[in-house]
């Protein structure tokens, strides 16, 4: 699972906001399928080398926006992405999500990060 998940210790983000955006983005883009498990909080935390207080935050903010659910004896699974909707109402068509892939990946290869994409984006939007 940390394969996804990386920290940059030395970024004004802090670290609990980092695996929550990341577990997110890999929820949102089917990576994390429903039903998949997540490694537990102390797992995690000693595969990043931070503290478990991190990440229980990271998966309670998870948790609050229904991304993922914690079982007492069944661990965190991944519940689903939330549906994405536009300004009309309707879901992106295969075609957006398509483009929107490319996009990522053309950001990972150019090193840009998200708020870089985001911004851009958002440049062109307007």
């Amino acid at each position: 699972m940390t394969a996804g998940i990386s920290l940059e210790l030395r970024s004004a983000v802090p670290p609990y906001e980092q695996i929550r955006s990341q577990i997110s983005s890999l929820i949102a883009v089917g990576s994390l399928a429903p039903g998949s498990r997540l490694p537990t909080v102390r797992s995690l935390a000693a595969d990043l080398g931070i503290a478990a207080g991190t990440v229980a935050r990271a998966y309670k903010e998870l948790e609050a926006a229904g991304l993922i659910e914690s079982r007492r004896r069944n661990g965190t699974i991944v519940l689903g992405p939330p549906p994405i909707v536009g300004a009309s109402g309707d879901t992106p068509t295969a075609e957006v999500l398509a483009t929107v892939d490319r996009l990522a990946d053309a950001a990972r290869k150019a090193g840009l990060d998200a708020e870089a994409v985001i911004g851009l984006l958002r440049g062109r939007l307007k």
